[in-house]
C-alpha cells in the first residue's frame, strides 16, 4: 500500500512550474520578435521607408547651402534616428496586446526583467538597422563618412539609452486608447539629455574638433545609460503590472 502511494506519479497539473533562466528567456524573447518581424517586415520597413524620405526630404532643403549641409549632419541624423525609433517603439508592446500575446507573456514563468530586455534588445536591433541605412544615405547624399569609430560608438550608446526609456514608457503608454500620441509626448522630454548629448558629441566628431573638448560627452552617455537602464529595469514591473 505505502509502496504503491509512493510510485504514484505527481499529475502536470500539480506540479509547480520550473522558471526559465534569465538571459534564456530574453534571448528567446528578442528571437520570437525578430522572427516575427522577418516574417511579417511591416515594422521595418515603414522604418526604413521614413528614414529614407526625411533623409531625402532634408538634403534638397539644406541643397543650396553647403556650409549649412556640414553643420547639421549630426541633427538631420539623429531627429531622423528618434522618430523612426518611436514608430517602432509604438508597436514593440502594442502588437503583443493587440494579439492577446502580452497577458500570456505575463503570466508566463520567466522574470518580469527578461521580458523588458527582450523588447529592449528587438527594439534596439531595429534602431540599428535604420542607423546602419541612414549612415550609408547620408555618406551619399551629403558626401561625408560617418564611418568614424567614435561617432559609431557614439551612435550605439544613445541608441541603447532611448531604447531603454522607450520601451518602459511603451509598456505604460500600451493600455491608453491615444497610445501612438501619448508615447511621443512622454518619451521625448525624458529622453531630450540623451539625444542632446548624442547630437553634441557627433557634431564635434563630424567637425573634427580635439578630443578633449568633446570626449566628456559619450562619458555622459554611457553613466545615463547604466542610470536609464537599472531604472528601466526596475521600474518594468510595476509597469507591467499595472
Amino acid at each position: 500500500m505505502s509502496d504503491s502511494i509512493r510510485s504514484t506519479p505527481v499529475p502536470a497539473a500539480a506540479q509547480p512550474r520550473r522558471k526559465t533562466g534569465f538571459w534564456q528567456a530574453t534571448l528567446a524573447l528578442t528571437a520570437k520578435d525578430l522572427r516575427a518581424e522577418l516574417r511579417g517586415r511591416e515594422l521595418i520597413n515603414a522604418m526604413l521607408l521614413y528614414a529614407v524620405l526625411a533623409v531625402l526630404i532634408f538634403s534638397f532643403a539644406l541643397e543650396l547651402d553647403r556650409e549649412a549641409r556640414e553643420t547639421s549632419i549630426a541633427g538631420v541624423f539623429w531627429v531622423t534616428v528618434i522618430f523612426a525609433g518611436m514608430l517602432g517603439l509604438n508597436r514593440s508592446l502594442a502588437a503583443e496586446k493587440d494579439r492577446g500575446n502580452l497577458d500570456a507573456l505575463l503570466l508566463a514563468p520567466i522574470d518580469r526583467g527578461a521580458l523588458f530586455f527582450g523588447k529592449m534588445l528587438s527594439n534596439l536591433v531595429y534602431m540599428l538597422i535604420v542607423a546602419g541605412l541612414l549612415i550609408v544615405l547620408v555618406t551619399i547624399l551629403f558626401n561625408i563618412s560617418l564611418l568614424v569609430p567614435w561617432l559609431l560608438a557614439v551612435i550605439l550608446l544613445g541608441t541603447v539609452g532611448f531604447a531603454a526609456v522607450g520601451t518602459l514608457l511603451s509598456s505604460m503608454t500600451v493600455h491608453t486608447r491615444a497610445r501612438e500620441t501619448m508615447l511621443p509626448i512622454l518619451l521625448l522630454p525624458v529622453t531630450l539629455p540623451i539625444i542632446l548629448t548624442s547630437v553634441k558629441a557627433s557634431t564635434a566628431i563630424l567637425n573634427g574638433v580635439a578630443q578633449a573638448d568633446w570626449i566628456a560627452w559619450p562619458q555622459m552617455l554611457l553613466v545615463a545609460d547604466v542610470i536609464l537602464l537599472a531604472l528601466s529595469y526596475i521600474l518594468f514591473e510595476f509597469v507591467v503590472e499595472e
